[in-house]
């Protein structure tokens, strides 16, 4: 390559800086869903003018993290029943797609990548950390989507990111049992390995029905 091709890394722009911190802060339940993000005050905790931050605060609304009310403010968006299920819907047309290049191109590699989280998830099982526990499920799911290589099928992945990880803290209420979480997850990496694909496929499927079977029977409890 030419020197004169090499270009300094691109600085992230205030704008996506903020937008960055705030989607970050969504996913990780710091602003729970219902929250109003308050300008004044995150301006100066941001210690940047209201500007930039309305800029970054309209690109998450854009792409459903936040959502604006006239004349009351801006909101964490709140997923209805209806959101989880399109969400899941739409995880486990991506996953499919990327669990049929794995089980034709990659199963062997799969099968490995896939071990460093159901390791974290069996140890964080066997300390009750529900918290840790989803997160590495969340991460299974990320893993076994990158292995199959495809830009688009990822790049798809990750625009659910943020709104599956707005279910996890409510999700990870639902396993009375958390090795039964993990042992769903050590079947579908052992199908994945050697089993055959109509096998893998179902263990994946039922998983992700099951998450949102869970998610319907916690919000039909009643409620004191």
């Amino acid at each position: 390559m030419p020197l004169s091709d090499l270009r300094p890394p691109r600085r992230q722009s205030t704008v996506e800086y903020l937008a960055e911190q705030l989607r970050t802060a969504v996913m990780t339940g710091q602003l729970p869903p219902g929250t109003q993000l308050g300008e004044a005050d995150l301006a100066e905790r941001f210690e940047v003018s209201r500007g930039p931050l309305r800029e970054a605060m309209q690109r998450l609304v854009s792409e459903g993290i936040l959502y604006a009310v006239v004349n009351r403010g801006v909101f964490v968006c709140e997923l209805t029943l209806e959101d989880v299920a399109d969400v899941y819907r739409t995880r486990s047309v991506i996953e499919r797609g990327a669990l049929e290049i794995v089980l034709e191109e990659r199963r062997e590699e799969t099968y490995r990548a896939l071990e460093g989280s159901v390791g974290v998830m069996s140890d964080a099982a066997s300390r009750g950390d529900a918290t840790a526990v989803s997160d590495a499920d969340q991460e299974f799911h990320e893993v076994l989507v990158e292995s199959s290589g495809s830009p688009r099928l990822i790049r798809a992945m990750r625009t659910l990111l943020v709104e599956t990880r707005m279910c996890l803290g409510e999700l990870e209420t639902t396993y009375p049992d958390l090795g039964a979480q993990v042992r769903e997850h050590e079947e579908l990496r052992e199908a994945i390995r050697s089993e055959p694909p109509a096998r893998a496929e179902g263990l994946l499927l039922a998983h992700l029905d099951d998450a949102v079977e869970r998610l319907v029977a916690k919000r039909s409890e009643p409620t004191d």
